[in-house]
């Protein structure tokens, strides 16, 4: 089969959905004979995880190391989800895995992750890297990511989502994503206001926990920023290739996981100024080029949205913003909403793709709902109007919008997909 059969097969039937645990993962990684001799970095978090994850390649890359990198979910393709030097893995390669992981696991039903994060780590195997970076997807105690043994681990920064498997707190959230931590190993937590929970289990597990604030600084002006870990500084930085003011928070927590497994994997001083000027993430306030100006993020939860709202007070003054918005139905809509609605002039509403979107007239029955939504910051009211795709609001957008004022597209990985590929980007 090809790659886009074997997809279209996992997506469907039993073995779909998803079933948190580790033991069928577990089982099926001894058999495949999984395992890793290189350094392994987990990365956790409700936010930050992928910039985290792309810093970490790009400084260990210019660091002169071969990297592995799985990220999830992708956005164009699902070769995006495994890099390995910095390049999209390809077909031949995933397939072999894949059928390995088929012929392994007999009559073991596993989800989609399940199956397709074995086959990813068997290939990881078979290409023998120097360090293995991996993304921890939904929580951490119970995430297939989760059967990998650590050297390292990070917690970027928390907040609610997948509350209905998770939890609706704070509290409830960390203690989940802390379960990557692993005894007497660097635990990394980026998070400036760490909730108790995750302090607690890495002291009960005797995990060496370096937290913001205690264990790890940062401080900048407007040319460059310093970091300091445990007493050791690394002064003059230049600023991540990344935008948003929260990248530092991220970065910072980048510079403590490489100190902390600097006698592993030494990086040069070097290497971390390039890896930062060159480290480049698809769809994380990404700005495209041209008029009116575009701007593209996957956040899709209150705390994301309200990065996104704050640096977009960063950019300046634009007469009208364009806000389109596609999002999934086990998302917090209104209070998504609700962060960056004083930015928007005018809605454009989408909808989603498969059982989980959304459509545009559910969006706009959350957004005309609460009538503070649907204003301003100068107290007027926004305009509204649905579109059957993102890439329609798109067009729609750029018939409306003048030169001078931005388009900016948020709500779900799906919202932003659909743009990139109308756009021709990868």
């Amino acid at each position: 089969m090809s790659l886009a059969d074997w997809l279209s097969h996992l997506e469907q039937g039993p073995r779909g959905g998803i079933a948190l645990g580790l033991d069928r993962v577990r089982v099926l990684a001894s058999r495949l004979g999984i395992g890793f001799e290189c350094p392994v970095i987990l990365v956790g978090g409700t936010n930050g995880k992928g910039s985290t994850c792309a810093m970490l390649e790009s400084i260990l890359t210019q660091a002169g190391y071969r990297t592995a990198l799985y990220t999830s979910p992708h956005l164009l393709r699902f070769n995006e989800r495994l890099r390995i030097g910095q390049q999209a893995i390809d077909d031949a390669r995933l397939l072999t895995s894949f059928e390995a992981v088929e012929s392994a696991r007999g009559d073991e039903a596993l989800t989609f992750f399940e199956f397709t994060s074995l086959a990813i780590f068997h290939t990881v195997m078979k290409a023998k890297p120097d360090v293995f970076i991996a993304e921890i997807g939904l929580g951490g105690r119970l995430d297939a990511v989760n059967i990998l043994d650590p050297d390292c681990s990070i917690v970027t920064a928390i907040d609610i989502d997948h509350a209905e498997w998770l939890g609706s707190t704070r509290e409830q959230i960390a203690w989940e994503k802390a379960h990557i931590y692993r005894p007497g190993r660097p635990a990394i937590c980026s998070d400036p206001a760490p909730p108790q929970s995750l302090i607690d289990h890495a002291e009960h597990i005797a995990a060496d926990l370096y937290l913001i604030g205690r264990d790890f600084n940062y401080a900048g002006d407007r040319q460059q920023w310093s970091c300091a870990v445990r007493g050791r500084r690394r002064p003059s930085l230049a600023y991540p290739a990344l935008r948003g003011a929260n990248q530092l928070l991220n970065a910072s927590g980048v510079l403590a996981a490489l100190d902390a497994l600097r006698m592993r994997l030494p990086v040069p001083a070097h290497a971390i100024r390039q890896g930062f000027a060159l480290v480049d993430l698809a769809g994380r306030f990404q700005v495209l080029p041209g008029q009116p100006s575009l701007i593209l993020d996957v956040a899709h939860n209150p705390h994301a949205v309200a990065h996104l709202a704050a640096n977009l007070d960063q950019m300046g003054f634009f007469p009208e913003t364009y806000g389109i918005i596609g999002m999934l139905a086990d998302k917090d809509v209104e209070a998504s909403m609700r962060a960056i609605s004083s930015r928007i002039q005018h809605w454009m509403l989408c909808t989603l793709p498969g059982p989980r979107g959304l459509s545009a007239e559910q969006l706009e029955k959350t957004l005309l709902n609460s009538q503070s939504l649907a204003v301003d910051a100068l107290g007027q009211k926004a305009s509204v109007h649905c579109y059957e795709s993102p890439r329609k609001a798109l067009a729609a957008a750029r018939v409306c919008a003048q030169d001078n004022d931005r388009i900016v597209v948020f709500g779900s990985f799906l919202t932003v997909a659909d743009v990139l590929a109308e756009q021709g980007e990868v």
